[in-house]
């Protein structure tokens, strides 16, 4: 399983504004993810607010606002399964090459919690859900408010 080796992230969070967004697509999966984001930044401490897409491919854009808007972090989740035709590659791709640009743009940190699976199994064992052997909701989340924390570090505020 790929989650072997990933770190243990205890972050005090109080204090930053957390939007997580989310996709609709395969929902079961999507709603493990967004639970689990949920529980860290509520454990944190977090300001959380929510808005949901209707796929990985509008995660990009509605992360740039919500930063834009004021956001400190943002958890970005999503689910891309593999099918028979290229669309897996392209969406993808433009998920994950938008939301570092959009990461890079705003200078603000995106928890990277989008899932690019052969099948459904593999999602659900990474969902955080009941039986999951991984919580990447969690693990994404946990990674924004850190690095969000750092930033702050870095320019002293």
């Amino acid at each position: 399983m790929s989650g072997s080796g990933s770190p243990e992230i205890a972050t005090d969070a109080t204090g930053l504004k957390v939007t997580i967004v989310a996709g609709h697509w395969h929902e079961e999966i999507a709603n493990g993810l967004l639970a689990g984001a949920h529980r860290a930044l509520a454990a944190a401490g977090a300001d959380v607010t929510e808005i949901r897409v209707p796929g990985s491919f509008e995660l990009p854009v509605a992360s740039k606002a919500a930063l834009d808007a004021g956001a400190d972090a943002v958890v970005a989740l999503g689910v891309i399964i593999r099918g028979g035709t290229p669309h897996f590659e392209y969406v993808s791709d433009a998920a994950t090459s938008g939301l570092t640009q959009v990461s890079i743009l705003t200078g603000k940190p995106v928890g990277f919690g989008v899932l690019t699976l052969d099948d459904e199994q593999q999602g659900l064992d990474r969902a955080g859900l009941e039986g999951s052997k991984e919580d990447k909701g969690e693990e994404a989340a946990n990674a924004a408010i850190a690095t969000a924390v750092l930033l702050r570090q870095i320019r002293g505020a």
